[in-house]
This record gives structure tokens, sequence and C-alpha cells, in this order.
């Protein structure tokens, strides 16, 4: 089994702890996260891949107010990449660090690169509060203050609602019960916690934060919880915490990974890749759009897929899915996912790809899927096929 030259290798991976909301990275700049990923993705190549080798970055943001221009080439910089590497910031909301991932390859497949970095990150406690009146002035009374978080974020804007509130429909239409997301909720949380020394593969620490932040099962509270709004079953166990955090995927070229890379047993090829969209209120069905897409690229069977990470945007979102296509539980975020270490938007997407790949090496798996819906009713997805190739280049 062969890589052509125009294939998109998967050289590496690599990622920051995710910090809580105002917790151990508060104080971390977006883009210092960033770079840190950057960082330490390129330390694991182990010098087949320098950093002036590398031709372009993408880096998907989601929450750009206040941090200064072109937050993908500030990461860029600091991570120690030249000044001639052209670099973009990427926003599609919650996928943005995947479609990211989706402009970088595009480039090595059409063979205008051969080595391209990819990205998300986000810092939501650094998310600034915004005085829109000021501009104009306000000469006299009190001025609204808007929450950045909710307005760029957090809030759809054609309906109004919260994306909660949007959740709760599909909840409602696919006859999910709390408990059920109680459940679901806890059994992420567990995952998390008993693969911890695997999640080290894609983790690279930060100071003194060495793990994900992550909230600890604990049965008999989560049952207490309010629901989010009321009548709603989404509580704030069911629904990811905010979080900080940066992912890095260095991608190659089927021609640059045969001349330059060291002989390894396996290699990972971005295969497929899509978006699909709808009405922006059923985000949570949105990932049922792409997936099928992904198949049909590759000619495979729901059945043949080894391993999937569908964003837990909220517990309901990747438990629709898996009944939708029928997926084997086993096989849906096996190391736990967003409800229990947090959804830093712009991270996240690149975050569960990064996920991905290591889920496929430990578990020696051939096919796997990603796939995350995003504010405004869109979704993204990529399939990754991990080759066995027994010490030798292709």
């Amino acid at each position: 089994m062969n890589i052509s030259d125009r294939d998109v290798v998967v050289a590496t991976f690599c990622r920051t702890p995710l910090g809580k909301f105002n917790g151990s990275l508060k104080n971390y700049h977006c883009t210092e996260l960033g770079a840190h990923a950057i960082k330490g993705a390129l330390a694991k190549v182990d010098g087949w891949i320098k950093p002036t080798q590398v031709e372009e970055v993408y880096m998907g943001n989601v929450y750009s107010a206040n941090l200064g221009q072109a937050p993908a080439r500030q990461a860029a910089l600091k991570a120690g990449l030249p000044e001639s590497v052209p670099c973009t910031t990427v926003n599609k909301v919650c996928a943005s660090g995947m479609k990211a991932t989706m402009l970088g390859a595009m480039s090595i497949m059409t063979g205008i690169r051969q080595v391209v970095c990819v990205g998300g990150m986000e810092s939501m406690s650094q998310v600034p509060h915004y005085l829109t009146q000021m501009r104009s002035g306000k000469r006299l009374g009190d001025a609204k203050v808007i929450d950045g978080l909710l307005q760029d974020g957090l809030v759809d804007v054609y309906s109004g609602l919260h994306m909660s509130q949007c959740a709760e429909k599909s909840v409602s239409e696919h006859n999910i019960t709390r408990e059920e997301q109680d459940e679901f909720s806890l059994e992420s949380c567990r995952r998390v916690e008993k693969n911890q020394h695997f999640l080290q593969n894609e983790i690279s620490p930060i100071g003194n934060v060495k793990h994900d932040e992550m909230t600890a099962p604990n049965p008999d509270k989560i049952k207490k919880l309010k629901p989010i709004f009321e009548n709603g079953t989404i509580t704030p166990g069911s629904a990811p915490s905010l979080a900080d955090g940066a992912a890095c995927i260095i991608l190659c070229s089927g021609a640059y990974y045969k001349k330059h890379a060291p002989k390894s047993d396996s290699v990972l090829v971005l295969r497929a890749f899509d978006d699909a969209a709808h009405n922006s209120v059923y985000i949570a069905t949105s990932p049922t759009l792409v997936i099928p897409k992904l198949l049909k690229r590759m000619n495979l069977s729901v059945d043949q897929i080894d391993a999937w990470e569908i964003n837990e945007a909220f517990a309901c979102v990747t438990m629709i899915n898996q009944k939708m296509f029928n997926i084997n539980k086993d096989k849906i975020n096996t190391f736990g996912g967003s409800v229990s270490i947090g959804h830093p938007f712009g991270c996240t997407g690149c975050r569960i790809t990064t996920t991905l790949c290591n889920v496929l090496n430990v578990k020696k798996g051939r096919y796997g899927v990603a796939a995350l819906c995003n504010g405004g009713g869109g979704a993204s997805g990529v399939l990754i096929e991990r080759l066995e190739i027994g010490k030798s280049r292709l």
C-alpha cells in the first residue's frame, strides 16, 4: 500500500493541557498557548522537520478581540518560526481548528506547500467585555457592557438563542432524557480519568500544568445540578466548561515524508474532509450531515470506522449522532471529551483531531473520523487512515 506524493501525512501532533475557565492557564496570552503547541509539535518530530521548513501556518481562533494583529502570526513567531512564513487566522466558531487543518491539507494536495503547521488556540479566560457606545461618546447616563463570550460565541446570532437552548430543541426531538445525559457525562469523565497515561502522548506540559484540569466524576453532584434554562434538561454537568488551550498538527506531503521521515511502523494520512450546514438552531444534528460525506468519499461504512471523535459541544450532541448512525459507544470519544476537559472554541477542532490520531495509534485502528458542530448551523469533519508500513518507508 503506497503513499502518493500529494497525500497529506500527519507528521506529528501536540496540544497544551486544557485549563479551566479562570484556572491555571488564565494568565497565558492566547498566542502564547498557540506558540507552546507549535513548539511542542516541532519538538516531537526529532529534527526531520525544522522550523525553517514550515512553509505556512493556519491557526483557528474565535475570540480575537484584544489579541492584537494577526494572532496566528504572533503564535508562529513566538514559536520560533521564520518571519518569512505566511500565517492565517481562521474563524469557523467551534470548528475553527479543524477548518485550519483542512486549509493546510488543501495547500499540500494542490502541490503549493510541502510542510504546513495547522492548529487552534483560545484563551476564554481573557475574552474582554465590550463598551460599544464609547466610540461615538456616551455623554450622559449608564453605558451597556456586552460580554464578548456571549456576543461572539455562545449565542446564535440568527435566533438570539443561547447555544444550550438550541441544543435543547434537538434533545426534545430525539427523546433524550436528563438522566441519559448525566450518565454520558459521567462516563466521559471516567474515560479521561482512566486514560490519563495515554492522553500524555498528545500533551506538552506548560509551566507546572501537566494534565487537563478535568471535571472529576461525581454522580451525586451531577444529579443535583439545576438545568441551565428553566424546564430544560442540559445542566452545567452535561455541557462543557469554558476553557483555555491550544493544539497543533504538522502536516507534510507524501513526497516530503518519503524523503525525510525516519522509518516507522505506521503513518497517519488525512484522507478526507468536508463541511456541511443547515438551520442554525439545530447545531446538535449538523455533524450528521458531514459524516456521510466523509464515508462516501472513502467508500466506507460506519462499522469500518475504528475510532470516532464527535465533539461533546453538549453531551446530547455526541449522543444524538451516536444514536442516528448506530455507532458502537466504545468507539466514540474513547479517552473522554469536552464535557470532562473543557471546550476552548478555537482549539477544539484541532484538539479532537489530535486525540483521534492518538487513539488510532494506541488502539492500532485503521480508520478514524473526527466531527463537530459549529455556531451558525455548520459542521466540519475529517477522516484519517492509519497505515501499517512495517519499518519501511512507502
